[in-house]
Formats: C-alpha cells, sequence, structure tokens
C-alpha cells in the first residue's frame, strides 16, 4: 500500500489552497460543531457527496480539530493523484485482501494523538439526495479492532444557493467516543445523526 507522507511545502500548500478554493467558491460557510478537543486522535466520518469533500473536511479541521490530516483513497486514484500523498493521502484496495494492510495502517495513525483521519464509510460518491446511507464494513472494523481510544466526529455536509449566485456550506458534526462505537453499530449511529441533521437543515431559509 502507499502511505501518507506529509511534504513541509505541499502540506502547507494544500491548506492554504484549501481557505482559498472555499472563499472563491463559497458565499458562505457554516460549521455547527459539539467537538471538544480532550487531546486524543480524531475520526471524522463524513457523507460523501462532491469532488469538495476533502477540502471541506481539511477546513473544518483547521477551524475545529487542529489535527494532522490524513484520509484514505483507492490506490489508483492515489497512483494517478501521486501529490495527494504529501498532504496525508494513503491508499486503499477494495475487494482485496490488502484492505487489511490498510485497516493496520489506520490504528497504527490513531495510535498518535496528533492524528486526525477521514473516512468516507459510503466508498463511492453519492447524490446529495440519496437519503440512503450505507457503509462499507471497514470503519467498523477499524473501530473494534483498534485499542486506543479516540475521538469520532460523524459529520455531515449540505449545500445551500437561496438568494445567491455561490452556494452557501454547512458542516454539522457530533463528537462520540470510540468505546460506545465498539458496543454500538456506526452506520446506524450516523443514520441516526444524519436524518435528524436533515430534518433540521430543511427547515433554513434565506
Amino acid at each position: 500500500m502507499i502511505q501518507a507522507k506529509h511534504h513541509i511545502v505541499i502540506y502547507r500548500l494544500f491548506k492554504w489552497l484549501t481557505c482559498f478554493l472555499l472563499k472563491q467558491n463559497f458565499n458562505s460557510i457554516h460549521i455547527e460543531s459539539d467537538f471538544i478537543d480532550n487531546g486524543k486522535p480524531v475520526v471524522l466520518i463524513a457523507n460523501h457527496i462532491s469532488w469538495w469533500d476533502g477540502f471541506w473536511m481539511e477546513y473544518l479541521n483547521q477551524k475545529i480539530t487542529h489535527r494532522m490530516f490524513h484520509f484514505m483513497m483507492l490506490e489508483e486514484q492515489l497512483k494517478k493523484h501521486w501529490y495527494f500523498k504529501y498532504t496525508g493521502g494513503y491508499s486503499v484496495k477494495r475487494k482485496s485482501r490488502d484492505i487489511v494492510e490498510s485497516i493496520d495502517y489506520t490504528i497504527e495513525l490513531l495510535n498518535i494523538p496528533d492524528n486526525i483521519i477521514l473516512m468516507f464509510p459510503q466508498g463511492v460518491i453519492n447524490s446529495a439526495y440519496n437519503n440512503s446511507i450505507h457503509f462499507e464494513r471497514g470503519i467498523q472494523q477499524i473501530i473494534d479492532k483498534s485499542k486506543n481510544d479516540f475521538q469520532v466526529l460523524l459529520v455531515a455536509n449540505f449545500t445551500d444557493y437561496f438568494s445567491n449566485a455561490k452556494p452557501n456550506l454547512f458542516i454539522y458534526t457530533k463528537t462520540c467516543s470510540s468505546a460506545f462505537l465498539r458496543n454500538n453499530d456506526v452506520e446506524k449511529e450516523y443514520k441516526q445523526f444524519y436524518a435528524q441533521i436533515l430534518s433540521k437543515h430543511k427547515t433554513k431559509t434565506s
């Protein structure tokens, strides 16, 4: 597998580019988060609805969690976009025995308090209007297999234009502990969270 290797220049550029692109392309960004930093590593579990998702989560990291950013990518995509390796990207092969190596590597990363790991358990980009959330098995395996304690942020992202030419971005989070999710179904917990946030978000007006 391909492991992440943060490059001092490329990673800083990526962080700057994240803020620049979001400022240029979005009318506003709203974050509603209950995150309280307890000094432990963090896992972000987010819905996957667009090309922008990774940038949104790095922005959330810069504003709220302040960790060294990591994210799992399909190996063929990471080979194609090799530069993501230097911004925290590491590889996984779906439907392959090599996925065990990626899971073990993720667990190693979660032994370091300064790390944050972004995961899109749906595995593919879905329509923002698709309310049927289905997770691949990897995220539950990581939570169950890891012996370290870490924080898990369930994240729901939505965009709305309202009366603006550019979209407005809304990021909602709910914090869970790894200990809680080892005794509960992470997919079920995410679905409940997502349904609650979607119901709340539908009431917004411009």
